[in-house]
């Protein structure tokens, strides 16, 4: 199975970066996790992205917040499928980080998914990763089977607890 790339831009982000390595770990996806900064080490940013694909990635993860540059930076040197975290600041409370990672240019997609919502991601990288492997397709159809029990059970005990409130007509 392919690896999946997670990339912090400072370490301030692991909290937010441990929700999807929490979900790629309960999958059972093989992941590497590392700090670099689009602006503070370009070069390893660059031979990190631009040697993914051969050291075994399929999916990279790039999470920042504030200028939010990496997820773009990191998709300009692979093909790979990047997937940018907008992580919130003190300023701006993340919509910086979102427009600065949703708001690439033609060619350079990066897909984007909520402002810390690293478990979205995680799923999303297995979901490109099932594309090619069977059974990790199975897991995830298992897990949205278990939620759609989750909830149907948390509507029975709610329609329970109000039908006694219930007017007849």
């Amino acid at each position: 199975m392919k690896k999946v790339g997670i990339v912090m831009g400072s370490d301030s982000d692991s909290p937010t970066v441990q929700k999807a390595v929490e979900q790629l770990k309960e999958l059972g996806i093989p992941y590497e996790v590392h700090v670099y900064s689009a602006h503070r080490t370009p070069e390893e940013v660059r031979d990190f992205a631009s040697n993914a694909q051969a050291n075994g990635f399929g999916v990279i993860i790039a999470a920042a917040g504030m200028s939010a540059a990496l997820a773009g930076v990191i998709a300009a040197h692979t093909v790979l499928p990047v997937i940018g975290i907008p992580c919130s600041s003190n300023v701006l409370d993340g919509i910086d980080a979102l427009l600065s990672t949703v708001q690439m240019p033609s060619g350079i997609p990066v897909a984007t998914v909520a402002i810390n919502g690293a478990k979205n991601a995680a799923l999303l990288a297995a979901q490109v990763l099932a594309v090619s492997d069977p059974d990790l397709s199975h897991k995830l159809v298992a897990m949205r089977d278990a939620a759609r029990s989750a909830v149907l059970e948390k509507d029975a005990a709610i329609s329970e607890r109000f039908a006694a409130s219930r007017i007849s007509a």
